[in-house]
């Protein structure tokens, strides 16, 4: 049994100062002390999906992130592990439990499949995986191999957690309860133009300072085929995860404003993270919903998004500024005003998509340049 806080020291000297994830039992001892710490930063994700895509969003901004969560939940994050992490080339260090493990202590009968596949799982993703340490001298070696496997293969590494190997740890702060005060405009709007036009208008009203971050689909071809700049991210894949990874780099790069090009069909897919967002509150983050109401690169078939108030339902998870937009125009000048809180903007288009070029440049040199771009100087850390 090892000391939480000796573990997260050691991982702090060599630059884990973000960590994220769902809390388990077995890691309270590790969300408490990373939460007590004035040196790290603990956001705490919806779902475990999501908070690997937030730790993506960090590393890309230059801090080096850990992602903590109950083997049980494993599942909804193979997504983002399997079409994110991999294909991108992000390299993070996930501590995952191991709830049912055969022929350890008894468990609930929901950890009694996943206890016997947990590493199974993590080898059938290409993971790396090891058990965490037990012991105080254990530690850094464990992190030495972490590391180099990290560097060497620019992917994830697992620590698998049995029961008791931490010692408890209580929680000192008091938790951070956030009053919703949202700016919103209620007015309805109905689609003028097309996805190509708002992309052109968020570039034409963006600089290389500002980082967008494009959902998976026709809005990442589409943006590429627009004009294919440093400073764009394209999303494949890990669906309804681009708002967590611009959480992530909102938080590593507070200096740089961050815009996410969303879709209907995303967002609902992990309408949780929302959630997140808002109660992270970045002030440099804005969240473009491009909103067709329509899966259009899978043959359009249709959402549910006619039916929810997306911005109502961005107040409600703590958004501070609402907008909705039917002009590229109108997107314009809300992007030429400098970011000083979060905004939502609800931006309902036409359906259409013109003849599209799939992207020459590989994910993994999409995520490789962005970096260079944002941290010329070399990998930078955060405080809390």
């Amino acid at each position: 049994m090892i000391v939480a806080e000796h573990f997260i020291e050691s991982a702090r000297q060599h630059g884990f100062e973000l960590y994220t994830g769902v809390p388990c039992s077995y890691l309270k001892p590790f969300i408490n002390t990373v939460i007590d710490s004035s040196q790290l930063r603990y956001i705490g994700a919806a779902n475990e999906g999501d908070a690997v895509a937030v730790a993506v969003g960090a590393e890309l901004g230059g801090v080096r992130s850990v992602v903590m969560f109950q083997n049980s939940g494993l599942g909804n994050a193979v997504s983002p592990l399997t079409s994110l992490t991999h294909i991108f080339k992000i390299p993070l260090l996930l501590i995952v439990t191991l709830r049912g493990e055969p022929g350890g202590p008894a468990d609930e009968p929901q950890h009694e499949l996943m206890g016997a596949i947990t590493t199974e799982l993590l080898e059938l993703m290409g993971i790396s995986w090891e058990f965490f340490p037990q012991s105080a001298d254990e530690i850094e070696l464990v992190l030495s191999r972490a590391l180099g496997h990290m560097e060497q293969e620019n992917r994830p590494y697992a620590l698998v957690m049995r029961k008791g190997s931490v010692a408890k740890s209580d929680l000192q702060a008091q938790p951070d309860i956030h009053a919703i005060v949202s700016h919103a405009n209620p007015v309805a709007t109905e689609p003028e133009a097309q996805r190509g036009d708002m992309l052109r208008a968020v570039q034409a009203a963006t600089t290389d300072d500002d980082v967008l971050v494009a959902t998976t689909g026709y809005t990442g071809r589409e943006l590429y085929a627009t004009g294919d700049h440093l400073n764009q991210f394209y999303m494949v894949g890990s669906m309804g995860c681009a708002v967590s990874v611009g959480l992530g780099l909102a938080v590593a790069r507070p200096e740089r404003r961050i815009v996410v090009l969303d879709g209907d069909g995303a967002a609902l897919m992990r309408l949780g993270a929302l959630a997140t967002v808002g109660y992270e509150k970045p002030g440099n983050l804005v969240h473009v919903l491009l909103d067709n109401g329509l899966h259009e690169s899978t043959g359009g078939q249709a959402t549910v998004s006619r039916s929810i108030d997306f911005g109502g339902l961005a107040a409600a998870c703590g958004y501070t500024r609402i907008e909705r937009v039917s002009q590229p125009a109108e997107l314009a000048a809300i992007l030429e005003r400098p970011a000083t809180e979060l905004t939502f903007v609800h931006a309902p288009i036409l359906a259409g998509v013109p003849e599209l070029p799939r992207p020459s440049i590989t994910p993994a040199a999409v995520a490789a340049r962005l970096r260079a771009h944002l941290l010329p100087d070399g990998r930078e850390t955060i405080g809390h």
